[in-house]
């Protein structure tokens, strides 16, 4: 029995994540996966009905589970960062999820904006430390109101973590086409940065096989919207991470494709899959949300629960839905693309 514990979310979550359950329904249908789905009420609903942002009960449900599959957080209602800090962020702790992978890659029928990459012409795997960096929510401030106001926020990088996301990074370009990109600021960032080179050093000698570059950040902007397809595996810190996996979404085509995991890799807790889009309570109810972020989260969480055939079925059904329903935005695309998936796993 593989338990997966759901949470809709706010605005468009509910939405894409219903369409990824009827996906997943299919897969379990076809593949004999077991899965066993429990819906967990977090977000902004509520928060405001109870205040609690993650109770307990919660955390119980969701700590039992083989992986949790999150929609969307965020509410016009709710001060934002509250729910996003207080549910995404300390679930990646609690859970000790070290390591957030993004895949950036083209999909059929969606075009990426920039002319000379096709439906195939960009593959490549952002790898972002999770846990640190200026995400840990050290800071404080001073004289708030006046001119003469301070604000301060601590960045931290650990050896531990770092060769933690290193590791990975490596362990997936010897899967891939065996080419590791290391993306930071060294020349600015001197202590946080050669930590960061420390670590490629030291972990390299253990995967001989894998090519090894840098680049820094402000370059590597430049570099994926000039040649996308150099790149192969991209590892760096969380906040690089976090932008450049939006830069990486705009060039597959936008967010509606662009599906992500918060990685457990010692099986002491689960993993979190949820797709990189956020709440976009604007089209909530509309029904023109894209789903495939989600269905293809539900792909990567099928790969790493150890069902790669059900994976890699999902993952070829988007691809051929996508090219067979109109991504315009309609009335009724979320559950026609939906549909159009489930029509394609058989």
């Amino acid at each position: 029995m593989m338990q997966i514990s759901v949470i809709p979310g706010d605005g468009i979550g509910p939405e894409v994540i219903a369409e990824a359950l009827k996906v997943l329904r299919a897969l379990d249908q076809r593949f004999a996966l077991g899965a066993s789905v429990t819906q967990v009420d977090l977000g902004a609903e509520a928060y405001l009905r109870d205040g609690a942002i993650l109770p307990a009960a919660a955390i119980d449900t969701l700590a039992h589970s083989d992986a949790i599959l999150l929609g969307a957080l965020g509410d016009p209602r709710v001060t934002p960062g509250i729910l996003e800090r207080g549910i995404i962020v300390a679930l990646r702790t609690r859970f000790r999820q070290p390591v957030n992978v993004r895949p950036c890659k083209t999909r059929p029928g969606i075009p990426s904006p920039l002319r000379d990459v096709g439906p195939t012409g960009c593959d490549f795997v952002i790898v972002r430390e999770n846990t640190e960096g200026l995400y840990v929510g050290t800071g404080t401030s001073a004289h708030t109101g006046q001119q003469t106001a301070v604000a301060v926020h601590t960045s931290i990088t650990t050896m531990t973590a770092t060769e933690t996301a290193v590791r990975y990074a490596f362990t997936l370009a010897r899967q891939r086409r065996r080419h590791l990109t290391l993306c930071h600021k060294t020349n600015i960032l001197l202590d946080a940065g050669q930590l960061w080179m420390q670590a490629i050093e030291r972990i390299s000698t253990q995967f001989p096989d894998v090519d090894v570059d840098y680049a820094h950040v402000d370059a590597m902007c430049l570099h994926l919207l000039q040649r996308p397809q150099r790149y192969d595996v991209i590892v760096t810190d969380n906040l690089f991470g976090d932008i450049l996996s939006d830069l990486g979404a705009g060039i597959q085509g936008g967010l509606g494709t662009a599906a992500s995991a918060n990685l457990n890799l010692d099986g002491s807790a689960p993993s979190m899959f949820e797709p990189v889009h956020g709440s976009a309570p604007d089209i909530a109810g509309t029904g023109t949300a894209n789903p495939a972020a989600a269905i293809l989260s539900v792909a990567m969480m099928l790969e790493n629960l150890g069902h790669a055939d059900a994976a890699a079925a999902c993952d070829a059904a988007v691809n051929n839905a996508l090219q067979q329903v109109n991504t315009s935005g309609t009335a009724a695309f979320t559950r026609e693309l939906g549909d159009a998936v489930v029509a394609e796993i058989g």
